[in-house]
């Protein structure tokens, strides 16, 4: 079982925030176990907290950026690249801007500042998402595809092709999180030199120098567009060296761009909100496939988790027998429908049935294509809750169970002769005067089959 990890002590950084290019404060906080990454605007009134969440991403322009009840947060990726590169998993992010300093374009000084905290494990386990099947995303404009397939753990690979010389075809992996530091955390953001010149006629990256983004030169140089350089980077010389790239920055890598981009993915993929067991594989990625990509799998993710399909052990000894349930319930054959109790707290029930071809009810539903009819699925949830209320007097043999209420019923599969069914109740409130409400579902097969929510009430015989 892995642990929840968070950080040891709160550290903080100053930098510039590129795009607004004002100086911020970063303070990272211990934050308690499920909290996942929250970014906190202490700058503001009541300092208002947003959630690292793919669902409040609202733009992708130059970084990801999200937003809550109108307060932002931009260019999120780094910091977020971080924590997930140092197995961190809850942490609170304190600002007083709406940007995280730039530092170098990298995570590096992040990564940093997380070991100088220190990290430490926490009193809760590690969830999981465990990639069963591939699963894609696709942007039709770009051709941009980010992927995921099975994997024992979390490896990401990315391939970068932008269509130009200078930068060419590159490609990065990272088979281990545990090599984010040494492998991708110090690789620095980058841009063409034609989308620098968009960028500085908008009065955007007021915080960018050459020390914190690879300036690639996919276009001649104009003398206009040199002495813009220079005022905007405060320089009195700028030249081009001979990869290609803007001077007074040395790259770290030759693929420095795809590890980059690597670095991003991990970043934007934190907003999923749960770790991973998958490899990724990302073919000309940015923010927007990559956001996109995080929003489907946590939609994914929700509905799997909602839909959860317990595992017991079939083959351990029962809490309860069939006698021992016979001796509870007032329900005799043909009209019983469960076989046996796995588990039973004061607020849940777990029973099974085993469903052959001689049950009664198959004889006319249908004939020549036997379907256990709906009704006895809830009978069958009903009986199981029944056991738990029942379990509460000192007398069980002497009370009758009668249904009072059945709402949100849901079928979602058939189920069949040689399916093995197993039902779980849990109490939606305490059990009162005798009355039981509950949560029901049914599974067989490894799927959800049916649902619903049940009140019954047991009495006296008369």
């Amino acid at each position: 079982m892995v642990k929840q990890k968070t950080i040891q002590n709160e550290v903080s950084l100053t930098g510039v925030g590129l795009h607004t290019g004002k100086e911020v404060k970063m303070t990272f906080k211990p934050a308690p176990v499920n909290n996942g990454y929250t970014f906190v605007r202490v700058d503001l009134e009541g300092s208002p907290v947003i959630e690292a969440d793919a669902n409040y991403v609202v733009n992708t322009q130059r970084g990801t950026n999200l937003e809550k009840l109108g307060v932002k947060i931009q260019t999120s990726e780094h910091v977020l690249a971080a924590f997930v590169g140092c197995d961190v998993d809850n942490v609170i992010i304190e600002l007083n801007e709406s940007e995280p300093p730039i530092m170098d374009g990298s995570s590096k000084f992040f990564v940093e500042a997380i070991e100088k905290a220190g990290v430490v494990e926490q009193d809760a386990e590690r969830n999981y998402y465990i990639v069963k099947e591939v699963i894609s995303f696709t942007d039709e404009t770009t051709g941009s595809e980010i992927l995921v397939m099975p994997s024992e753990d979390y490896q990401v690979t990315t391939m970068v092709d932008f269509g130009t010389k200078v930068l060419g075809t590159q490609n990065a992996t990272l088979k281990n999180i545990a090599d984010f530091k040494a492998e991708i955390s110090d690789a620095r953001t980058f841009s063409f030199l034609h989308e620098l010149e968009t960028l500085l006629d908008n009065g955007l990256i007021k915080g960018g120098d050459l020390n914190n983004a690879i300036v690639y030169v996919d276009k001649e140089i104009s003398e206009k567009t040199m002495n813009n350089l220079k005022v905007a980077f405060g320089k009195d010389n700028i030249s081009v060296k001979p990869n290609g790239i803007l001077d007074n920055l040395t790259l770290h890598y030759p693929n420095e761009a795809a590890r980059h981009k690597l670095l991003d993915v991990i970043g934007d993929l934190a907003l999923i909100g749960t770790r991973i067991k998958g490899k990724v594989i990302a073919n000309k990625p940015g923010h927007f496939v990559n956001t996109q990509f995080a929003k489907k799998l946590s939609k994914i993710i929700k509905i799997e988790q909602k839909n959860q399909v317990p595992v017991y052990d079939l083959n351990a000894e029962p809490l309860m027998d069939i006698h021992q349930i016979m001796n509870t319930l007032p329900h005799r054959p043909p009209f019983l429908f469960v076989d046996r109790i796995i588990e039973m707290s004061d607020s849940h029930v777990v029973g099974l049935k085993n469903v052959t071809m001689n049950e009664s009810f198959f004889v006319g539903h249908f004939p020549e294509a036997p379907v256990m009819p709906g009704v006895i699925i809830v009978e069958a949830m009903a009986q199981t809750g029944g056991i738990l209320v029942l379990s509460t007097v000192p007398d069980p043999e002497n009370y009758l169970t009668f249904f009072m209420k059945i709402d949100n019923v849901k079928f979602k599969h058939k189920v069949l002769p040689g399916d093995t069914l197993i039902f779980k109740c849990d109490l939606i409130t305490p059990i009162r005067r005798g009355i039981c409400h509950m949560q029901a579902k049914a599974y067989a097969n490894g799927k959800l089959v049916a649902e619903a929510e049940l009140m019954a009430q047991i009495a006296k015989k008369q």
